[in-house]
């Protein structure tokens, strides 16, 4: 499913002490509770990457959640870029990349 009417999606590096803090599964947890769609993974560099796509106001509550992260985690900085593809149903969890 692409992104509907109504809809926004962004790309988010998420950078600072954000692996090995649960991060991914904070992510996953919060981004189902709004009902969005995308994915979570580390990435290789030692930063997190989330596809979130839903209606605006829960992509932007989630955005803002992760400039805090989970209780352990230490965000130094949150990049964000708008997304044209299509995002599948459901939000997963990712391997590293």
């Amino acid at each position: 499913m692409g992104v509907n009417e109504g809809e926004i999606a962004v790309r988010l590096r998420i950078r600072g002490r954000v692996q090995g803090v649960w991060f991914r599964g904070w992510t996953a947890e919060n981004a189902r509770a709004l009902g969005l769609r995308g994915w979570v993974r580390n990435r290789r560099d030692g930063s997190v990457e989330v596809l979130l796509a839903g209606p605006g106001p829960a992509v932007e509550a989630m955005v803002a959640q992760c400039h805090d992260g989970p209780p352990a985690a230490r965000v130094n900085h949150v990049g964000r870029e708008p997304v044209t593809e299509v995002v599948a149903d459901g939000f997963d969890q990712r391997p590293t990349f």
